[in-house]
């Protein structure tokens, strides 16, 4: 059974599913800024160098162990060059 098997099989679980789904903001977030420092072709210790935040604490927020303060995601934006969006998009319907 592969990872997408296995979270499919999960997801038939109600309380897994509303547990998966909680936490779907904190990954996005998660997966924009590693998306986008790898898309700026820059290691954690080089955006850390341009933001003056250490390594440790890019680290950290890149595994979901730390949550970023609006200001962190500005100056993370900053440190590559790129603007920080947030946006507010109504929910789509749940199809059953």
């Amino acid at each position: 059974m592969n990872l997408k098997e296995y979270k499919a099989e999960q997801m038939k679980n109600p309380a897994f599913a509303a547990a998966y789904e909680e936490i779907q903001p904190e990954m996005a977030v998660i997966r924009a800024i590693v998306e986008a420092r790898e898309a700026s072709h820059l290691t954690q210790q080089e955006l850390s160098e341009r933001t003056g935040i250490a390594q440790t604490e890019i680290s950290k927020l890149e595994n979901g162990n730390r949550n970023p303060s609006i200001k962190l995601l500005q100056r993370l934006a900053a440190g590559m060059q790129m603007n920080l969006k947030i946006v507010f998009e109504p929910k789509q319907p749940q199809h059953a």
